[in-house]
């Protein structure tokens, strides 16, 4: 309750309180030093609710001048309150004052009583005093009257002073000695010490109550201090006495008995209070209860801990049984195998014996020199040999078995599930769901030339039936299905190069499709790294140089493509004539995946190519031949391809110089680097080039 008897100026217990319009209380001395000059006529400056007490800036500007000009001029403010905050110096009563509330900021005008116009608290002011007589018992144990020094070693003599924020009684040496009104102690402020009053010392151990009130002077009107209240104006909300009444203030207000609005309000007060205190149980009662949930969640956390370290551990020691059953099962393979080669060595070694004797047999009998004996054993001797060869076939000098063991053991899927090992939300049976969103490994999401390689892992214990996997079109558009599978890691070629896409995976089962996971950003080369295709190939193609090399079995001409595929962007590649016999006509170019193979390129319609002997050559696509230009190629020439998909153009180059015109224009969808050739020829392919310097792009 102290907080309520502390003045909110000076934050001591509230001395000569005041009632100000807005309900609040301040001390007469506090109100004194808070109020302010305004000029005449105007409504006071309303404080600022940013700050506890902004209108005390005010204290920096007189608004009157020593002329009466109206023009403002700044004065300092010199003086503080005990509690801090920024006090005024006395006005002058000529001018127009006003006081704002501390608490809610609320303004208003003085009239010509000043601050006697606003009614005394009685009421507070005896609780306040009870407060500090009870106060006063319980520290000192006594109900004497006399207020001893509490500082005093021996024989504490009569207190003359009491500080109000140290709450400590002094007499007159000690003040002197261990509380001198200077420094930080220059604030406290110093009061005689209240008589304390006799019997009261009674309640000091009741609980916090205070002692009984007593009876005081009744209370008079503050316009007839010789009246006493005994009306109560509805109107106004405030006591009045008859002769307010008779000189007509409140003529047209409701007035009624003050005993009547007396009884009403401590009625409504006590039925509020009666709600309060409901409310305040119902708190103490909530407080007990998040004291046991405390002690619930405890208990239940170390249950908890112990249940999953139960649980783990079974799964530890049924793996260890498996680990087991597993480890005897490789036991037996090797076992097995390890006879079978052993009887295998057993009967090569005898046989192999039988056959060293056999043969030093046969060379002790080549020894002899008698014909007719020889012929006696030598039919015999040649089937006994021949048979002995013939136990020695491909076979039987082959292991019955190999060292590799026939078992293959899968933990991918445990391993997996292991990974997904969660608790269920909420305390109900968990149920099938939709999967959770997948997490992406970026460690493992790279880029390629053209292709990029995605994986990605679920991290819910949803069962799971497969993955849906998306990119956009390199520039922000929407995006697209790549992949639909049970696979968690996917790599996607044919991508445009120098692009940035935008990937992103969800994952589904019978329930439904789960949400999608986060967006990873794929780069593409900047420029295309690519070699001929083997997997396209004409066969009498032959490739080495890790199929950067090509050349051909046949007199006929043969297509070859390359790895990439083109459908936009600028790209340029050469291909390095390394023999040419014969005058033979190689053509290079770029063509659809699916042209034609036993043919030179550009006899199609699925090609686009310049055909190229040692003194001209022509454009041709579809079997037709266009602009021949002279010049040709020899061993070691270079032939440049310019793709330029942004102009839907393609242009060729010898020797790093722009041979004929624009070759063809209108070109659109995917292109593959093409060329054809004969056993005459061997070229290789030259990638990953920037683009020729006089090439106008």
């Amino acid at each position: 309750m102290e907080e309520e008897l502390k003045c909110p100026v000076c934050g001591s217990l509230f001395k000569d309180p005041i009632l100000l319009p807005c309900s609040h209380n301040v001390c007469l001395a506090c109100a004194r030093n808070i109020t302010v000059q305004t000029p005449d006529g105007e409504t006071p400056v309303q404080s600022r609710a940013s700050s506890d007490y902004d209108y005390l800036d005010m204290d920096k500007m007189s608004l009157y001048s020593e002329t009466d000009s109206g023009y403002g001029s700044y004065t300092p403010c010199q003086l503080k309150s005990p509690n801090g905050v920024r006090v005024f110096p006395p006005v002058n009563h000529h001018r127009h004052c006003s006081l704002t509330c501390p608490l809610c900021h609320r303004s208003v005008s003085l009239d010509e009583r000043g601050l006697r116009g606003f009614p005394r608290n009685r009421l507070l002011e005896a609780i306040t005093a009870r407060y500090q007589q009870n106060r006063r018992v319980a520290s000192t144990g006594s109900s004497s009257t006399a207020q001893k020094c509490q500082l005093c070693d021996r024989n504490p003599v009569d207190a003359t002073v009491m500080c109000e924020q140290c709450d400590v009684y002094y007499c007159n040496a000690c003040q002197q000695r261990c509380h001198p009104s200077r420094g930080p102690l220059a604030k406290h402020r110093l009061v005689p010490p209240p008589n304390r009053a006799a019997g009261g010392g009674g309640a000091a151990g009741g609980g916090g109550q205070l002692p009984p009130a007593t009876a005081r002077k009744p209370a008079t009107c503050v316009d007839h201090e010789a009246e006493n209240f005994n009306m109560y104006c509805y109107s106004c909300k405030a006591p009045v006495c008859m002769k307010c009444l008779e000189e007509g203030k409140h003529a047209k207000h409701d007035v009624k008995p003050l005993a009547v609005m007396w009884k009403q309000h401590k009625c409504q007060i006590s039925q509020a209070l009666n709600g309060v205190s409901d409310k305040a149980k119902d708190a103490k009662e909530f407080l007990i209860q998040l004291k046991n949930l405390l002690q619930q969640i405890q208990e239940n956390g170390v249950e908890f801990e112990a249940c999953l370290v139960a649980q783990c551990d079974s799964l530890i020691e049924a793996l260890t049984r498996q680990k087991a059953k597993l480890l005897t099962k490789v036991t037996k393979e090797k076992d097995c195998k390890l006879k079978v080669v052993r009887d295998q060595i057993t009967h090569c070694t005898m046989k192999l014996r039988q056959t060293t004797g056999m043969m030093e047999f046969c060379l002790e009998v080549l020894k002899e020199n008698d014909p007719s004996g020889f012929l006696q054993i030598s039919d015999p001797l040649i089937k006994r040999v021949t048979s002995s060869q013939d136990q020695w076939v491909k076979g039987a000098l082959e292991p019955k078995v190999g060292s590799e063991f026939d078992l293959t053991l899968n933990t991918d899927v445990l391993l997996q599930t292991i990974l997904q090992l969660d608790y269920c939300q909420g305390k109900v049976e968990c149920g099938p769901s939709v999967p959770a969103a997948p997490l992406l490994q970026l460690e493992k999401c790279c880029t390629r030339d053209n292709s990029a390689t995605l994986a990605w892992r679920v991290i819910a214990p949803s069962p799971i039936e497969g993955y849906i996997l998306e990119l956009d079109d390199g520039n922000g558009g929407q995006y697209r299905e790549v992949y639909v599978g049970k696979e968690t890691v996917c790599t996607v070629d044919g991508l445009h190069f120098n692009s940035s896409y935008n990937a992103r995976v969800k994952a589904y089962n019978a329930v439904g499709v789960g949400p999608y996971s986060k967006t990873v950003v794929l780069k593409t080369s900047d420029v295309a790294w690519f070699t001929f295709d083997p997997s396209t190939a004409h066969r009498d193609i032959v490739l080495t140089n890790d199929n950067q090399t090509v050349s051909c079995s046949s007199y006929d001409d043969r297509v070859v493509l390359g790895t990439a595929a083109f459908s936009k962007g600028i790209h340029y590649w050469e291909v390095r004539v390394d023999r040419y016999d014969n005058h033979p006509d190689p053509a290079f170019g770029i063509a659809r995946i699916n042209t034609m193979k036993d043919m030179m390129l550009g006899k199609d319609d699925k090609a686009w190519a310049m055909y190229v002997d040692n003194n001209r050559s022509w454009f041709m696509h579809n079997n037709s031949h266009t602009n021949r230009a002279e010049g040709g190629i020899a061993k070691g020439s270079t032939v440049g391809i310019l793709l330029d998909l942004n102009k839907h153009t393609l242009t060729f180059y010898i020797n790093k110089v722009q041979h004929g015109p624009t070759a063809f224009e209108s070109l659109d969808g995917v292109f593959v680097p093409a060329v054809s050739i004969n056993r005459n020829v061997q070229a290789t392919l030259l990638t990953g080039l920037e683009l020729p310097k006089n090439s106008k792009q």
